[in-house]
């Protein structure tokens, strides 16, 4: 007798969905964990204004200390007049790491010693640099890169007393933080708390970019020297605006003080730039008892031109001082400098001529083509 086998089908109950107005649901990006109602709000706000602020396209605007760096350290004579008769002999070793010595000889100079030597070393994220003269003048330098946007630098100065030189030493700690559209440091001076509390200076300082062209910030300033003396402290503003060809920057102090910097590339090799500083002495309490308010102020007008092989600065300001710089490039490893400084109003002149010479094996010169050089934080 045949056996039949009835196979069971398995019952679908078909169940109502209800209909809803809600998005799909994206199953590619995790759901946001439960919170309260107001961190949502804060929260959402805080990505809107992130994801406006990317839409606009800001930069980095740089830091306020050289919010005039085009005019103060590109066209300006500033930290590159001499006087005196100077020569150079640098050696470089090798690119990457960078390694490098110098040996400076100055005759007839007042601010040069005769004899300093300095040696170099970098990496892409350390920087090492010490320098020693024939006056036992001691300084160093040491930067790291701790995170592609943070960097910490630290310097040390140390002066010997001679004749009316009293001598001091100095240590310098710096803090910069880089973001996108933003810059924040943080820099204090010589910061102690051996003499009962809290001394030395500490500078604060943070720039924003506002629009592609608009950058504005503040810098703040606390000093207590030692002694028992009392705090000091000021603040200052800061804004820089950058067009096409040209870039204009200002700076604020509360206490009495206005400086405004303005520099325009007229050609590819021509660029100018003014600089006028304004001082209002005597403005503030303590300034007061030096004899009532002062004003004071200068102008300066520079321009910078660059040849095939040479570069030649000048300069001119309201105090009758004019002074001018020339870098000439007479062989791949010799260059010449040639400054010169007139002052009308205390009727003195200066001369300076300097000859440096780079040195560099074959190897180096083999090691340009085919290895990148590293990128110190400077």
């Amino acid at each position: 007798m045949a056996t039949v086998v009835v196979e069971k089908q398995p019952v679908v109950v078909p169940v109502p969905v209800a209909e809803s107005n809600l998005p799909p649901l994206d199953v590619t990006r995790p759901p946001p964990p439960r919170t309260n109602a107001i961190f949502d709000v804060v929260l959402n706000t805080y990505q809107s204004f992130q994801e406006r602020r990317e839409a606009l396209g800001l930069r980095n605007p740089g830091t306020i200390d050289q919010i005039a760096k085009e005019v103060q350290r590109d066209v300006f004579l500033t930290n590159q007049t001499f006087s005196g008769l100077r020569a150079e002999l640098n050696k470089s070793f090798s690119l990457n790491p960078i390694f490098q010595v110098s040996h400076a000889f100055a005759m007839g100079s007042q601010m040069l010693s005769p004899y300093t030597f300095l040696a170099l070393y970098g990496t892409d994220n350390i920087l090492l640099q010490g320098q020693v003269d024939s006056g036992a003048s001691f300084s160093a330098r040491f930067n790291t890169r701790l995170h592609p946007r943070f960097t910490f630098k630290s310097s040390v100065q140390i002066q010997p007393s001679s004749g009316m030189n009293p001598g001091g030493a100095q240590v310098s700690l710096e803090q910069d933080y880089v973001g996108n559209d933003f810059t924040a440091q943080l820099k204090s001076i010589n910061p102690s708390v051996l003499e009962g509390g809290l001394t030395g200076m500490f500078i604060g300082s943070y720039l924003q970019s506002v629009t592609p062209r608009l950058s504005v910030g503040l810098e703040g300033v606390w000093q207590k020297p030692g002694g028992g003396m009392g705090p000091e402290a000021a603040l200052s503003y800061a804004a820089r605006y950058k067009g096409d060809d040209w870039i204009a920057s200002a700076q604020l102090l509360t206490q009495g003080g206005l400086q405004g910097s303005y520099w325009r590339r007229l050609t590819d090799k021509v660029e100018t730039g003014v600089d006028v500083n304004l001082q209002f002495a005597g403005l503030s309490g303590a300034n007061a008892m030096m004899g009532g308010a002062r004003k004071e102020g200068t102008a300066t007008l520079g321009a910078k031109y660059e040849f095939s092989r040479s570069i030649f600065r000048a300069q001119v300001d309201s105090q009758g001082k004019i002074g001018c710089l020339l870098d000439k490039v007479i062989a791949p490893p010799v260059r010449i400098t040639f400054a010169g400084e007139m002052d009308h109003a205390k009727n003195q002149a200066k001369l300076g001529l300097a000859v440096s010479i780079e040195a560099s094996g074959e190897e180096l010169m083999e090691q340009q083509d085919t290895i990148k050089p590293a990128s110190p934080p400077f």
